[in-house]
């Protein structure tokens, strides 16, 4: 059975490179990240681009679902609120597909000592800490397996996925 695995989280949780991880343990996998969809400059937020991005992730999780070259199609973004995962899944043909939402979480303290860490590397800008930390206390809300990352690092944390997984 096919699998579309949907890993959700704030900003700097790890869901790339734990969606990595997750890949290279998982044979005939493809990973996605909703942040190519939408990785332009200027970065324009409007109803426009909005549509344009979820209707770009649709068609490249569909076109992977549909291969019969990949068994497993590992995506994550920023998803949370229930309204972003249904406009993902809706429209996909899921039949025979079993998906499975994961919300990475992280104590606020361990999230913001990342989010420091990758913005003094260069890597993020100074106001990701408090939209990462606002978007964190919604996760709760959603009807998703929570993994807490705090005190994991990604490998660990692929390797709890895995597990998981296998026991639905």
């Amino acid at each position: 059975m096919k699998r579309l695995i949907l890993l959700g989280g704030p900003m700097g949780v790890g869901k790339t490179t734990v969606g990595r991880a997750l890949q290279n343990r998982m044979p005939g996998s493809v990973f996605l990240d909703g942040d190519w969809c939408w990785d332009a400059k200027p970065f324009v937020v409007n109803e426009e681009t909005k549509g344009m991005v979820l209707e770009n992730i649709r068609f490249l999780l569909g076109q992977f679902l549909r291969c019969c070259a990949y068994e497993t199609v590992i995506f994550c973004w920023v998803m949370h609120r229930r309204e972003i995962l249904d406009a993902i899944v809706s429209g996909l043909d899921l039949t025979g597909i079993q998906v499975t939402s994961f919300s990475l979480t992280a104590r606020p303290e361990a999230l913001r000592r990342r989010l420091e860490k990758d913005i003094d590397a260069g890597l993020r800008q100074a106001d990701v800490v408090d939209r990462s930390l606002s978007y964190l206390r919604h996760y709760d809300d959603l009807d998703t397996i929570k993994v807490d990352t705090t005190g994991l690092d990604p490998e660990e944390t692929a390797g709890t996925l895995k597990r998981l997984l296998a026991e639905k």
